[in-house]
This record gives C-alpha cells, sequence and structure tokens, in this order.
C-alpha cells in the first residue's frame, strides 16, 4: 500500500477517512483491512472511482450495505468541514499575513474565501443523500482563477501556490466524491423503500449536526462585455440587463459566457473581485 500511496498522494485523505493512517509499513490493503475491521471490496471501490473517473462498480454494489455507505460519506463530510476546508483558510491566512493585511485586494479575496466555506459547510450539514446537485464549488475555482490570473505581482509567490495546491487539492477530492455519489450512492438508492432512503439521509447529513480550469492568455473584455459585467456586480439580472441595454436576452447570456471564458470567473462575488481589482468599479 505504501507503494500506491507514495503514487498517489490523493488518496491518502481518503483511507484516513477509513481510519487508516500514514506509516502503512509493508502491509497490503487486505492486511490494513483486517488489522482495522473493515471490507476490502468497498474501499478497493472508493479506491477505484477517485482513481478511475470511467470505473463503473456496478457488480461490486450488491457486496456493500446501506450502513457502509452511509458512514464513508459521513466521514467525508466530517472530513471536509473539519480538515480540508481549514487546511485552504491556513493557507490562505498565511498569504494574506505575510502580503500585507492593509491590503483591500487581500481583504477581498479573504472575503470570497469566507463566502465559499460557509456556502460549502452550510451545504454539508444539510447534504440529503438523494440531493440532485453536485457539492458546490464554484466560488471554489473563482478563488483559484483569481490567484493564478488576477492577484498583483508583488505578493509572496510560495505562499500563494500553498494556497493554490491545497484548493486544487480539495477540488479534486470534491469531484471524485461526486463521482462516488453518482456511482455507488445513488446506485444504492434505487434498492431503498422511502423509509431506507430516509434513514439513510440521516445517517449521512444528521448526525454531523450534532457534532477548474484557467484559460490560456489574458483576453481584453470588449466595451460591451465591460458594460454588462458592472451591471452584472450590481445586482441586475439577464432580462434587466437586456432591457437596460436593447439587447436580446440570448445576446445577454452570450456576453455572460464569454465574460466567464476571458476572465475564469464564474461566480458575481469573484466578478466583483474583478471589478474592484481592474478599477471598473469603486468600493
Amino acid at each position: 500500500m505504501a507503494d500506491v500511496l507514495a503514487k498517489h498522494n490523493e488518496l491518502i485523505p481518503v483511507l484516513n477517512r477509513f481510519g487508516i493512517r500514514l506509516g502503512v509499513g509493508d502491509l497490503t490493503l487486505l492486511e490494513l483491512c483486517e488489522a482495522h475491521d473493515l471490507n476490502p471490496d468497498f474501499i478497493l471501490t472508493v479506491l477505484n472511482v477517485y482513481l478511475d473517473d470511467s470505473y463503473l462498480p456496478e457488480s461490486a454494489l450488491a457486496l456493500f450495505d446501506t450502513g457502509l455507505i452511509a458512514d464513508y460519506f459521513h466521514r467525508t463530510v466530517e472530513n471536509y468541514i473539519d480538515v480540508l476546508v481549514p487546511n485552504i483558510e491556513k493557507h490562505l491566512n498565511a498569504f494574506i499575513a505575510l502580503s500585507g493585511t492593509e491590503s483591500k485586494e487581500l481583504e477581498m479575496l479573504r472575503s470570497l474565501f469566507q463566502k465559499f466555506r460557509d456556502r460549502m459547510t452550510g451545504y454539508l450539514k444539510r447534504m440529503a443523500a438523494d440531493e440532485d446537485d453536485d457539492l458546490p464549488d464554484d466560488l471554489l475555482h473563482d478563488l483559484k482563477s483569481i490567484l493564478i490570473k488576477h492577484l498583483s505581482r508583488e505578493y509572496n509567490q510560495n505562499l500563494a501556490y500553498a494556497t493554490i495546491f491545497s484548493v486544487h487539492s480539495l477540488e479534486n477530492d470534491l469531484a471524485a466524491h461526486n463521482r462516488l455519489r453518482n456511482k455507488v450512492l445513488r446506485p444504492k438508492l434505487n434498492e431503498l423503500d422511502h423509509v431506507g432512503i430516509r434513514e439513510l439521509q440521516q445517517s449521512i447529513s444528521g448526525e454531523h449536526n450534532n457534532h477548474h480550469r484557467n484559460p490560456s492568455g489574458d483576453r481584453s473584455l470588449t466595451n460591451r462585455e465591460t458594460e454588462i459585467l458592472r451591471l452584472i456586480v450590481q445586482g441586475h439580472t439577464n432580462k434587466e440587463i437586456a432591457e437596460e441595454l436593447v439587447i436580446s436576452h440570448n445576446t445577454v447570456l452570450t456576453h455572460r459566457k464569454n465574460i466567464i471564458a476571458k476572465t475564469g470567473i464564474k461566480t458575481v462575488s469573484g466578478l466583483t473581485f474583478y471589478c474592484i481589482r481592474n478599477g471598473l468599479i469603486s468600493m
């Protein structure tokens, strides 16, 4: 197992959720599972889903009871809230502290992260097993995009990289977690009646209540795109923008798509940062 973890570091937090810690020695996965009284077939399924986005575990699903699945998802929620999200905050705070706390730019960056943290934590705490939406990560995407593309260059590059790396790690884990929900949890739900589904939801979410892409180049916005961007961050809807500028609704949507492609930012909070950073609107 040590060789696998050396090659695939992203599996370390996954095994941590099962109680398997670093210091695995020369033990195999089967030996580790026996030592921790774990189901090796389920752990192999989880690891395969994390490593291979094309992996389909249908034949293995019958081997797992719902309690086993619920326990893993419950542990994952705890890991995100208690470990991975705070890890980003720790790196971001260090970056801000050593780069100049008086900077309005950095304070906006902190505010963007806090909005992500609050939204993410709230989502995880109320997460139901049959929730259709994937875990929200648009604000996480924007935080990384801003650090890479729009931040002033005089800031501490090493700490910026550490923050980006921690964000990237969580992004990858979220993507794998969403695949696991789609390929393991939801198919299992199809086997349950309404009572079983409700019990599984409570196991995953109720217990805890008690407890990316970077577009190449830096293309400038057109005058029309800048005009629409200002209206977006001022809170106008697409329909209101179309009426204000006397253009069609589809034209507004096209401009919004171009703005996202050029800035690499998806959320209104991130676009507000972009506008202030580039002097398009005032504080």
